[in-house]
């Protein structure tokens, strides 16, 4: 009976073990079997565990979930959008393996399996995305663990430090890790030496691990609060391009170099530097629901008098936060010009499918001000129409009732993102043409793979006033835009230069009426000659721009050669210098009614008519019936005299204001101090005209 009783005994306590370990069995399995969801926008850095398996939804496959990197990621993309990116799973979802890695130095952008991945210069933290198996002795935790953008563990006396770890350490060292949180137990650490996470399961592991994921919240958060004020739906530059069936290819950085390269990396590191937050932009995300009272109106830079207008791209190719460092770059071009009513005015037009205008000249009085109306400005999307804004504010910026102070030159700067989504060059004439000075600031160009995709190749030097550069900025990475605020900034303050771009000078037809009388002399004719020539020169000349004509004179006229005779300026230069010197009498009233006659009868429709008159002497007919004839005809007159010659002629023949349209000079070697002071006021007069 014992021995019966013993049996029973042994048996129950076998049936027990055998029913615990099943139990215990079942609840392992189903702890492994399950595993976390996660949403589309989830980023990796948001999460803190080192490793992790999750699941995605379907529908991640959105613009909107921006992803950084190719293969590797940096831990700011969407978790499930990279993972299709890299092919793990669909648009559909699934489980995907997520290891943390060290931060890298620089994320390549590509387009694959419908996704457009973008570059980033730097990032501290990255990821690898895999099939979303279990590796062999590693265990993945159940629920994931979240940086909290509330920070509890990092005290306000401690703020300055943290940041600090956070900005110039790429990976935590136990070292400098405080305890302040009770960890999540797990038995994988990561080696900073290696880029994959190395699971072990020894005690020391276990408690490093445990200090990291105890430090991570901290580290964490102090990024999220940096980012806080940017949009998690934000388009990126990945949206079609208009009619061209093709995404944009990111660049593999700021800098044209071969990823690796230690040139390359340098250069990034320079654009990048260590120490400064990605999102550290100077833009605010908190919108002031109180308005302030406008600042007292500012005289402003009185060396930099200008109207300008921004055409600030809002299209969609842009990205929320490129937007966002645009309207920092505004801002602090504004800053730095100095608004005020005695010196620049500025106005911004946003421009997507079709343009509007955000305030214009006259809105705003201070540099003050006009940031923090730049700041609240909302983008408006669409495609980039630069062709389309440009024809706009050539009708409707530039009018009296928005501000347009007449004599200060009109400035255009176009900001564009790669590439217009329509023609600009008919556009840019008709406004260089209404005295318009235009300017382009491209950024991130078509790398050399897209330039099919360009609608209108080189629209850069169609639009701008010459080639030479002064009148475009290309910045390889928005990120760099900083870097040209001063140079912009210098080139639309420089107004006489402003004043003898293409915008005055290639819309008029010039005629030259000289003097070729016996007072003048051979080597004195040659003097005059010269003179036509410095000025002839700086005009664009072109059977579409300014065209050049000229007239001798003396008791008789000749046609030296009339408008349509040279198309380039080479050919204008050199027929001035094979002009002979013809020698007699003084009849000034005839040559201007033959000028009238033989060059302006001929003038197009839509340039200016301008006659330049240079004798030495007193007339020997009446010039002011002529004179007058020419100005009722639309001729705008100016006059050189020399020596002899009659100042009540000269004014008699000048347009009105008499004393901003003629000139004296007491000898002919003289006469080139007076090449730039007349090419400037027939500019200044210019842009003072009345827009169409």
């Amino acid at each position: 009976s014992i021995f019966l009783i013993l049996c029973l005994f042994v048996l129950g306590v076998f049936l027990t073990c055998t029913y615990t370990a099943k139990e215990a069995t079942k609840k392992t399995k189903k702890a492994k079997l399950y595993v976390p969801q996660i949403d589309c926008d989830v980023k990796a850095g948001k999460i803190i565990n080192p490793e992790f398996i999750a699941k995605c939804p379907p529908g991640c496959q959105d613009v909107k979930y921006r992803v950084y990197g190719t293969d590797i990621y940096a831990s700011f993309s969407s978790v499930c959008n990279a993972a299709i990116h890299s092919g793990i799973i669909d648009n559909t979802g699934g489980k995907i393996l997520v290891q943390k890695v060290a931060g890298h130095s620089g994320y390549r952008g590509s387009f694959s399996n419908g996704v457009r991945s973008l570059s980033l210069p730097r990032w501290r933290e990255s990821f690898l995305v895999s099939e979303g198996k279990p590796r062999k002795g590693v265990t993945y935790p159940s629920t994931l663990e979240y940086s909290s953008s509330k920070s509890t563990a990092v005290k306000s006396g401690k703020w300055d430090a943290v940041r600090k770890e956070y900005q110039t350490t790429p990976v935590p060292t136990p070292a400098t890790q405080m305890a302040t949180t009770t960890p999540t137990p797990t038995t994988t650490t990561t080696d900073p030496s290696t880029t994959v996470p190395q699971p072990t399961t020894t005690p020391a592991a276990t408690r490093t691990t445990a200090a990291a994921a105890k430090t991570r919240p901290g580290l964490h958060r102090v990024r999220d609060m940096a980012f806080r004020g940017t949009s998690t739906s934000a388009s990126n530059r990945n949206i079609l391009r208009h009619n061209t069936g093709v995404q944009r290819q990111e660049p593999v950085v700021t800098f044209q170099r071969a990823a690796g390269s230690p040139a390359h990396l340098a250069m990034e590191t320079d654009s990048w530097k260590p120490g400064l937050s990605l999102f550290d932009t100077g833009f605010s995300s908190k919108e002031e629901l109180n308005p302030k009272p406008l600042e007292p109106i500012s005289q402003g830079n009185q060396n930099c008098k200008v109207d300008l207008s921004f055409l600030m791209d809002g299209s969609w190719s842009i990205g929320k936060r490129r937007f966002q460092l645009q309207k920092r770059f505004l801002g602090n071009v504004a800053q730095a010009l100095g608004i005020g009513s005695a010196g620049p005015l500025m106005g911004i037009v946003q421009y997507g499918d079709d343009p509007s205008t955000e305030f214009n000249l006259k809105t705003y009085a201070n540099s003050k001000d006009l940031r923090n109306a730049i700041e609240k400005i909302q983008q408006k999307g669409g495609l980039s129409n630069v062709g389309k804004a440009l024809s706009f504010v050539n009708k409707n910026f530039f009018l009296d009732a928005n501000g347009n102070r007449g004599g200060a030159p009109n400035v255009v700067v176009v900001m564009v993102d790669g590439w217009p989504t329509d023609r600009v060059e008919e556009a840019s004439r008709l406004a260089r043409e209404s005295g318009i000075n235009i300017f382009f600031v491209t950024v991130e160009a078509a790398a050399q793979s897209e330039k099919q995709n360009v609608i209108e190749a080189n629209f850069v030097d169609k639009a701008v006033c010459r080639t030479s550069g002064f009148y475009s900025i290309n910045v390889p990475s928005w990120f760099g835009l900083h870097k040209v605020v001063q140079p912009l900034v210098k080139r639309v303050c420089d107004t006489d230069r402003l004043a003898c771009s293409k915008t005055c000078l290639n819309s008029a037809d010039i005629g030259f009426v000289i003097d070729g009388s016996s007072s003048v002399g051979t080597g004195n004719f040659r003097t005059v000659l010269q003179f036509v020539a410095n000025i002839s020169k700086e005009f664009e000349i072109s059977d579409t721009d300014t065209r050049i004509g000229a007239v001798q004179y003396t008791y008789e006229q000749r046609l030296e050669f009339s408008f349509d005779k040279y198309s380039t300026k080479q050919d204008v230069l050199n027929a001035i210098k094979r002009i002979s010197y013809w020698s007699g009498g003084t009849s000034t009233g005839a040559a201007i009614s033959f000028a009238s006659e033989q060059l302006f009868s001929k003038s197009k429709p839509n340039k200016r008519k301008i006659m330049i008159l240079i004798t030495d002497g007193r007339s020997y007919d009446d010039v002011s019936v002529p004179a007058m004839a020419a100005h009722q005809n639309g001729v705008i007159a100016y006059s050189v005299g020399v020596a002899w010659a009659a100042p009540d002629e000269l004014e008699a023949i000048a347009s009105d204001p008499a004393k901003e349209h003629s000139f004296f000079v007491d000898e002919f070697d003289n006469l080139y101090r007076y090449v730039n002071q007349l090419i400037q006021n027939i500019c200044t007069e210019f842009n003072s005209q009345p827009r169409n």
